[in-house]
């Protein structure tokens, strides 16, 4: 993990995109990566994890949706863990 600190911006971003397999460019220019994780019994977890401009990452949560797809809770992990907070009961 030490490594990640020492690499340039291109190679944080390609090891992003090979983590995540999703991601959005920001409109201050960093970005929005997230991975989908289908649960056993309908549920999905969204990992999202948001970088600056220089691919140093400044926000990582977990969302969770319902077998509807709606979202029912969000745990703020980074830069503060805020633990599990429930949108609506699922």
């Amino acid at each position: 993990m030490l490594y990640f600190l020492y690499m340039n911006i291109e190679g944080k971003r390609q090891l992003n995109e090979k983590k995540f397999s999703n991601w959005e460019n920001l409109p201050d220019g960093g970005r929005r990566y997230w991975l989908e994780v289908e649960g056993r019994h309908g549920w999905k977890a969204r990992y999202v994890k948001e970088v600056n401009s220089m691919e140093e990452t400044v926000k990582f949560y977990q969302e969770v949706y319902d077998g509807k797809g709606d979202l029912i809770e969000i745990h703020e992990k980074f830069p503060v863990n805020k633990s599990h907070r429930k949108l609506k009961e699922g």
